[in-house]
């Protein structure tokens, strides 16, 4: 036989208050509506839970012997029913995974560890490079928040564009077009990109092509270290985004310059999975991470 559950809720009125009128009271409920379900009671338990004793009703030994396991079931089902929606930052223990590139990784990631260090002690991040294919990770919640220029396409998927990150090429010190660059000497350098799946174009060969123009692209990496250190041995030009990828630019001492046609910045978003849309831990991780992006941007 499945059990009625909401006649836990009434029996727990019953035992504290004492009485059928009491328990109405407390439930919102009419007198012969509590005095029905008491009777449902009585017949699925076998015993009369209260007894009348004079003007009063007293509980049966049954009822005295499961009256604190009735209410600490009630009580856990309306925590369930009715979780709290306020965040104990100080007593979080949780272990978020976000993926990300690795010029993201380098100016974001610093900045979003510090902000989570000092607002949870509790909360561990980890950080995890970009795979060369896309995964299921996000949808099987191995990943809680994944970082970068694409969007998913599916609806079970939630994206918001944290900001934008203007194009540059960067070269070597004493390159030959540190000068002077424009579209044609632009075109005829050797290029290096930045892809994690390999691609030998990118959306700013378009741009070129409607100028007649075709770059000779040498090489094809998947992080923006590797380009860069490229770079830096050579006269291979990379196109990358200026404000996130500075720290690794600085790093190996390139120089950058204006892309050289006109083309739009780069998005950075934010995706997740739906099922922590109201999750107020991720909700706050999202906070975090806009805020750390938008100090990161801002330098």
């Amino acid at each position: 036989m499945q059990a009625d559950l909401n006649l836990l809720t009434v029996l727990d009125a019953l035992l504290e208050e004492g009485s059928v009128m009491g328990a109405a009271q407390r439930l919102h409920l009419s007198s012969p509506a509590v005095s029905r379900t008491l009777g449902r009671i009585r017949k699925v338990t076998g015993d009369d839970i209260l007894v009348r004793t004079g003007h009063s009703m007293t509980p049966t030994p049954y009822a005295l012997g499961i009256r604190e396991e009735v209410n600490r079931l009630v009580r856990q089902a309306n925590a369930v029913l009715a979780p709290s929606r306020e965040l104990d930052l100080a007593e979080l223990d949780r272990t978020f995974t976000v993926q990300c590139h690795d010029a993201l990784a380098s100016s974001l990631v610093p900045v979003l560890v510090g902000r989570v260090a000092e607002q949870a002690p509790g909360v561990r991040l980890r950080v995890l490079a970009e795979n060369s294919a896309d995964t299921d990770d996000l949808r099987h919640g191995r990943v809680d928040l994944e970082l970068g220029g694409g969007r998913p396409g599916l609806p079970e998927f939630r994206s918001e564009t944290l900001g934008t990150d203007p194009l540059a090429v960067v070269m070597r010190t004493g390159h030959p077009c540190a000068d002077h660059l424009d579209l044609p000497s632009y075109a005829a350098q050797p290029h290096v990109l930045v892809s994690r799946r390999g691609r030998l174009t990118a959306p700013i060969d378009d741009l070129l092509a409607t100028e007649g123009l075709r770059r000779k692209v040498i090489a094809s990496v998947a992080t923006v270290h590797t380009a860069l250190q490229i770079a830096a041995a050579s006269d291979a030009l990379v196109t990358t985004t200026t404000i996130l990828c500075r720290p690794l630019i600085e790093a190996f001492g390139l120089l950058t310059r204006p892309l050289p046609v006109e083309s739009p910045e780069a998005p950075v978003n934010c995706n997740w999975h739906q099922r922590y849309d109201s999750d107020l831990a991720h909700a706050w991780l999202r906070d975090q991470v806009r805020a750390a992006l938008a100090e990161a941007l801002a330098r």
